[in-house]
Protein backbone atom coordinates (compact mmCIF):
# COMPACT_ATOMS: atom_id res chain seq x y z
CA UNK A 1 0.00 0.00 0.00
CA UNK A 2 2.85 2.34 0.77
CA UNK A 3 4.32 1.97 -2.61
CA UNK A 4 0.85 2.47 -4.13
CA UNK A 5 1.02 5.88 -2.17
CA UNK A 6 4.59 6.91 -3.11
CA UNK A 7 3.70 6.02 -6.43
CA UNK A 8 0.78 8.38 -6.83
CA UNK A 9 2.79 11.10 -4.74
CA UNK A 10 5.63 11.40 -7.55
CA UNK A 11 2.79 11.17 -9.97
CA UNK A 12 1.23 13.68 -8.93
CA UNK A 13 4.21 16.01 -8.33
CA UNK A 14 5.28 15.38 -12.62
CA UNK A 15 1.82 16.18 -13.38
CA UNK A 16 1.48 19.23 -11.73
CA UNK A 17 5.33 20.25 -12.50
CA UNK A 18 4.49 19.17 -16.29
CA UNK A 19 1.35 21.53 -16.09
CA UNK A 20 3.27 24.68 -14.62
CA UNK A 21 6.17 24.05 -17.30
CA UNK A 22 3.78 24.47 -20.21
CA UNK A 23 1.97 27.43 -18.70
CA UNK A 24 5.31 29.21 -18.42
CA UNK A 25 6.18 28.01 -21.79
CA UNK A 26 3.10 29.20 -23.41
CA UNK A 27 3.27 32.67 -21.35
CA UNK A 28 6.83 32.75 -23.24
CA UNK A 29 5.02 32.17 -26.76
CA UNK A 30 2.80 35.38 -26.52
CA UNK A 31 4.15 37.70 -29.46
CA UNK A 32 2.49 39.84 -32.12
CA UNK A 33 1.98 38.51 -35.37
CA UNK A 34 4.44 39.59 -37.76
CA UNK A 35 2.49 41.30 -39.89
CA UNK A 36 1.10 43.88 -37.79
CA UNK A 37 4.49 44.49 -35.71
CA UNK A 38 5.31 47.89 -37.84
CA UNK A 39 8.63 49.36 -37.35
CA UNK A 40 8.45 50.41 -34.28
CA UNK A 41 9.42 48.97 -30.38
CA UNK A 42 6.09 50.17 -28.85
CA UNK A 43 3.34 52.12 -31.46
CA UNK A 44 0.85 53.81 -29.81
CA UNK A 45 -1.75 52.10 -28.57
CA UNK A 46 -3.93 54.60 -26.24
CA UNK A 47 -6.61 55.80 -28.68
CA UNK A 48 -8.22 57.53 -25.28
CA UNK A 49 -4.69 59.65 -25.39
CA UNK A 50 -4.65 60.48 -28.89
CA UNK A 51 -8.16 61.15 -29.09
CA UNK A 52 -7.42 63.80 -26.42
CA UNK A 53 -4.68 65.83 -28.72
CA UNK A 54 -4.07 64.15 -32.07
CA UNK A 55 -1.76 66.51 -33.54
CA UNK A 56 0.42 65.91 -30.96
CA UNK A 57 0.67 62.01 -32.65
CA UNK A 58 0.58 63.20 -35.73
CA UNK A 59 3.35 60.76 -37.82
CA UNK A 60 3.78 58.19 -34.83
CA UNK A 61 3.09 55.15 -35.58
CA UNK A 62 0.11 53.03 -33.75
CA UNK A 63 -1.44 49.81 -33.53
CA UNK A 64 -5.01 49.65 -32.62
CA UNK A 65 -7.85 47.61 -33.46
CA UNK A 66 -10.96 46.38 -33.09
CA UNK A 67 -14.56 45.62 -34.57
CA UNK A 68 -15.31 47.16 -38.33
CA UNK A 69 -18.90 48.90 -38.34
CA UNK A 70 -18.23 50.65 -41.30
CA UNK A 71 -16.54 49.54 -44.48
CA UNK A 72 -16.33 53.06 -47.14
CA UNK A 73 -14.76 51.95 -51.00
CA UNK A 74 -12.90 55.11 -52.27
CA UNK A 75 -11.10 55.81 -55.46
CA UNK A 76 -7.63 53.33 -54.89
CA UNK A 77 -8.22 53.11 -50.80
CA UNK A 78 -10.83 51.44 -48.27
CA UNK A 79 -11.56 53.85 -45.57
CA UNK A 80 -12.56 51.33 -42.34
CA UNK A 81 -14.50 52.47 -39.69
CA UNK A 82 -13.43 50.57 -36.41
CA UNK A 83 -15.42 50.86 -32.79
CA UNK A 84 -12.11 50.15 -30.74
CA UNK A 85 -10.93 48.09 -27.56
CA UNK A 86 -8.24 47.65 -25.84
CA UNK A 87 -5.20 45.09 -27.51
CA UNK A 88 -3.83 42.15 -25.38
CA UNK A 89 0.03 41.29 -25.53
CA UNK A 90 -0.71 39.69 -28.82
CA UNK A 91 -2.51 42.41 -30.29
CA UNK A 92 -5.59 41.09 -30.37
CA UNK A 93 -8.60 43.20 -29.47
CA UNK A 94 -9.83 42.22 -25.96
CA UNK A 95 -13.56 40.75 -26.49
CA UNK A 96 -16.61 41.12 -24.12
CA UNK A 97 -15.31 44.95 -23.18
CA UNK A 98 -17.39 48.11 -24.17
CA UNK A 99 -16.04 50.04 -27.01
CA UNK A 100 -13.13 53.10 -26.17
CA UNK A 101 -13.84 55.06 -29.11
CA UNK A 102 -13.68 55.05 -32.54
CA UNK A 103 -11.13 55.53 -35.35
CA UNK A 104 -10.91 55.90 -39.48
CA UNK A 105 -8.42 53.10 -40.68
CA UNK A 106 -7.42 53.93 -44.84
CA UNK A 107 -5.74 50.91 -46.35
CA UNK A 108 -4.48 50.89 -49.97
CA UNK A 109 -6.53 49.03 -52.20
CA UNK A 110 -10.14 47.39 -52.35
CA UNK A 111 -11.66 45.56 -49.08
CA UNK A 112 -15.09 43.99 -50.13
CA UNK A 113 -16.81 44.95 -47.42
CA UNK A 114 -19.21 41.89 -47.30
CA UNK A 115 -15.24 39.64 -46.30
CA UNK A 116 -15.11 43.16 -43.32
CA UNK A 117 -17.83 44.28 -42.27
CA UNK A 118 -18.47 43.34 -38.51
CA UNK A 119 -15.29 41.62 -38.49
CA UNK A 120 -12.55 42.26 -35.77
CA UNK A 121 -9.06 43.82 -36.61
CA UNK A 122 -5.81 45.42 -36.12
CA UNK A 123 -3.99 48.11 -37.94
CA UNK A 124 -0.65 49.27 -37.73
CA UNK A 125 0.46 52.64 -39.56
CA UNK A 126 1.45 56.62 -38.63
CA UNK A 127 -1.25 58.74 -36.87
CA UNK A 128 -2.02 60.71 -39.70
CA UNK A 129 -4.94 63.28 -37.40
CA UNK A 130 -8.27 63.48 -37.16
CA UNK A 131 -11.33 63.56 -39.25
CA UNK A 132 -14.72 64.83 -38.33
CA UNK A 133 -17.96 62.64 -38.91
CA UNK A 134 -20.80 61.81 -37.56
CA UNK A 135 -22.16 58.62 -35.37
CA UNK A 136 -26.17 58.21 -35.88
CA UNK A 137 -26.92 62.12 -35.49
CA UNK A 138 -24.00 63.55 -33.21
CA UNK A 139 -20.72 64.58 -34.30
CA UNK A 140 -17.84 62.70 -33.67
CA UNK A 141 -13.71 63.56 -34.59
CA UNK A 142 -12.25 60.04 -35.17
CA UNK A 143 -8.20 59.57 -34.83
CA UNK A 144 -7.15 58.46 -38.73
CA UNK A 145 -4.88 56.28 -39.05
CA UNK A 146 -3.02 55.13 -42.54
CA UNK A 147 -2.67 51.69 -42.17
CA UNK A 148 0.27 49.93 -43.62
CA UNK A 149 -0.51 46.84 -42.72
CA UNK A 150 -3.45 44.65 -40.68
CA UNK A 151 -4.56 41.82 -39.95
CA UNK A 152 -8.05 39.83 -39.64
CA UNK A 153 -8.89 37.83 -36.71
CA UNK A 154 -11.30 35.04 -36.78
CA UNK A 155 -13.92 34.24 -33.79
CA UNK A 156 -13.87 30.86 -32.81
CA UNK A 157 -14.16 28.59 -29.40
CA UNK A 158 -11.88 27.10 -26.72
CA UNK A 159 -13.35 24.80 -24.02
CA UNK A 160 -11.47 25.98 -20.60
CA UNK A 161 -11.19 23.16 -18.41
CA UNK A 162 -12.41 23.70 -14.86
CA UNK A 163 -11.04 24.92 -12.08
CA UNK A 164 -10.48 22.89 -9.03
CA UNK A 165 -8.80 23.77 -5.51
CA UNK A 166 -5.38 25.58 -5.68
CA UNK A 167 -2.86 23.61 -6.39
CA UNK A 168 0.46 23.72 -3.75
CA UNK A 169 3.56 21.13 -3.85
CA UNK A 170 1.81 18.88 -1.14
CA UNK A 171 -1.40 18.12 -3.73
CA UNK A 172 -4.72 19.34 -4.80
CA UNK A 173 -5.67 22.07 -1.91
CA UNK A 174 -2.76 21.39 0.35
CA UNK A 175 -3.92 17.39 1.12
CA UNK A 176 -3.57 14.35 -1.19
CA UNK A 177 -7.35 13.30 -2.16
CA UNK A 178 -8.74 11.45 -4.59
CA UNK A 179 -7.57 11.93 -8.24
CA UNK A 180 -8.73 12.29 -11.66
CA UNK A 181 -11.02 9.74 -12.22
CA UNK A 182 -14.99 9.15 -13.00
CA UNK A 183 -15.92 11.86 -10.05
CA UNK A 184 -13.54 14.85 -11.07
CA UNK A 185 -16.47 16.66 -13.33
CA UNK A 186 -18.51 16.74 -10.35
CA UNK A 187 -15.63 18.07 -8.42
CA UNK A 188 -14.75 20.56 -10.56
CA UNK A 189 -17.41 21.31 -12.08
CA UNK A 190 -18.56 21.23 -15.84
CA UNK A 191 -15.79 22.69 -18.36
CA UNK A 192 -16.60 26.63 -19.54
CA UNK A 193 -16.94 27.12 -23.41
CA UNK A 194 -15.24 30.53 -24.53
CA UNK A 195 -15.19 32.82 -27.56
CA UNK A 196 -11.71 33.94 -28.71
CA UNK A 197 -10.09 35.36 -31.25
CA UNK A 198 -7.15 33.71 -33.20
CA UNK A 199 -5.32 33.73 -36.12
Amino acid sequence: MSNHLAMYRSLRKFVQASALMSALALAGCVTVPESIRGTSPTPQDDLVRVMNAPQLYMGQEARMGGKVVKVTNLNGRTRLEIAASNLDQSARPLLHQGSIGRLVAYVNGFLDPVDFTNQWVTVVGPITGSEKGTIGQADYNYVVVQANAFKRWRLTQQVMPPMGPPVSPWGWNGHYGPGWGPGWNNYYGPADVETILAE
